[in-house]
């Protein structure tokens, strides 16, 4: 039981993984910003965004910087966590 909850939750990290790359992605091209397939992916993943974004904004330097890295953030907080589970 435990290893079906451990690889679900892997599962769903990589998932939410592959969002926040298509997020990435998508905000590199103008023509589907505006989109469907934008729009979902960016309420599905602003959740786990925004707290991240919250707190780099409190770092000096980085309320400045020309570029939002609060998502790259999460992604690397998600692979952390999946690589814990995947080894503990």
């Amino acid at each position: 039981m435990t290893q079906l909850i451990r690889q679900f939750a892997i599962t769903v990290l990589t998932v939410l993984q592959w969002m926040l790359f298509f997020r990435a992605l998508l905000s590199w091209i103008p023509q589907m910003q505006g989109g469907k397939l934008a729009q979902v992916l960016y309420q599905l993943t602003e959740p786990l965004v925004a707290p991240f974004r919250s707190l780099l904004s409190r770092i000096p330097a980085m309320r400045t910087f020309p570029v939002d890295i609060s998502f790259l953030v999460a992604y690397f907080v998600l692979l952390l966590v999946q690589r814990f589970l995947y080894f503990y």
